[in-house]
């Protein structure tokens, strides 16, 4: 592993899975923008869960892809097609063809999310791979702080559609960077040479196994938690408490820090107590983190305490995902794009019902984003009590 994992691959892949939070974050403090234009509130809620839908059913298809063909060529022509249909965002007509444009760039979007996951579990497994991760949710963690701040600067200055603008220059960079830059993790004897039947076949395997179910479906609750959040705060702290676009841009950007140094603790605490208890205490956190913005909804003490509500969900958010990552795909090397697919498609099927429930909800209140997102903490913490426990060999130095 010393001689794959260069200083520069985890910046590298991190700019790559960063094309995901870039998507979703840099549009947020737009959505009232976007509501009015199209005459419909709940148009942004449905916007992103068609993202969320077109991801969970893109990485399924990628997975398999980066299986078969190594994982440099599915990641170039994904990431065209995500630049591709970010300037269809851009340019779009009504909600309808705003709608199927996010639906066409996650699809491109998604091979920027699964197959960097799998070249990391490529190089490394354990206690190696959570530190791998977290470095690259280290440098993934920068798009979520500027992203919502640079939405905001734009929704201030000009239309709502200069920021997928912006998008598809993110791709033109990331198609650059892979091109240039990135080497190919899966060599040509390791790649996979089977049919449709036979992959949809291992899909089924995987998903049985206890160990990639069970934490599959802690990333998938955390997921749909953190979808829960991003698709109810805009309306909650710009409809409800009237913040500015640049105010709820700096709200957004300091969970994101929170997010990031959450997730630098991971590694420490993964060497020093093991996965299982990290994940026993982190879902215990988020849990707790939940209830309390749910008694906030119903006892309302303003929109600072639930700022602090937030900022403490951050830590489950921040530890479970880099764990979740590690226990699904620690069996399943022989087949890490494929894993890293189902585990993402897991993970935005959540976001995407998460989404679709704000929307249909419509409300402007904290009670719909407080009790989506304790529903989905519940979720996560019940897959954390029903994991097999995993051990793994001492982390590289």
């Amino acid at each position: 592993m010393a001689r794959t994992v260069t200083k520069r691959l985890p910046i590298l892949l991190g700019f790559l899975i960063a094309v995901g939070p870039v998507s979703t974050d840099m549009y947020l403090p737009a959505f009232p923008a976007i509501a009015r234009d199209f005459h419909d509130s709940a148009a942004p809620q449905y916007s992103l869960a068609a993202y969320f839908v077109g991801l969970a059913f893109g990485q399924m298809t990628q997975g398999a892809l980066s299986d078969r063909w190594g994982r440099r060529l599915p990641l170039l022509i994904g990431l065209v097609v995500y630049t591709l249909a970010s300037i269809g965002c851009a340019v779009c007509w009504d909600m309808q063809s705003f709608i199927v444009f996010r639906f066409l760039s996650a699809l491109g979007c998604s091979a920027g999310l699964v197959i960097p996951r799998a070249m990391v579990r490529d190089l490394a497994d354990g206690p190696a791979a959570a530190k791998l991760f977290s470095q690259l949710l280290l440098v993934m963690g920068v798009a979520p702080i500027l992203a919502p701040m640079l939405g905001a600067l734009v929704v201030s200055v000009a239309q709502w559609r200069f920021i997928f603008a912006a998008c598809a220059l993110y791709g033109v960079l990331a198609v650059g960077a892979v091109w240039l830059l990135l080497p190919d993790t899966l060599a040509p004897e390791r790649r996979s040479r089977i049919g449709i039947l036979p992959v949809i076949i291992r899909y089924g395997t995987i998903f049985k196994e206890r160990a990639f179910l069970t934490h599959a479906c802690i990333g998938a609750g955390v997921s749909a938690c953190l979808f829960a959040y991003l698709a109810a705060s805009p309306q909650v702290f710009i409809g409800h408490y009237g913040w500015s676009t640049a105010g709820f841009a700096a709200l957004f950007g300091l969970n994101a820090m929170a997010y990031i140094g959450y997730s630098q603790l991971t590694p420490s605490l993964v060497h020093r107590f093991g996965i299982a208890p990290v994940i026993s205490v982190a879902s215990g956190i988020l849990v707790l983190a939940c209830l309390g913005l749910a008694f906030l909804a119903w006892h309302p003490m303003g929109p600072y305490a639930i700022v602090v509500g937030l900022l403490i969900s951050e830590a489950g958010f921040g530890l479970l995902t880099p764990c979740a990552m590690v226990g699904a795909l620690s069996r399943h090397q022989a087949h890490a794009g494929s894993a890293s697919a189902l585990l993402g498609t897991m993970q935005y099927t959540g976001g995407a019902i998460s989404g679709l429930s704000m929307g249909a909800l419509g409300s402007e209140t904290v009670t719909p984003m407080a009790l989506g997102m304790l529903l989905c903490a519940l979720a996560a913490g019940l897959a954390a009590c029903l994991r097999p426990r995993l051990s793994f060999p001492a982390v590289e130095s």
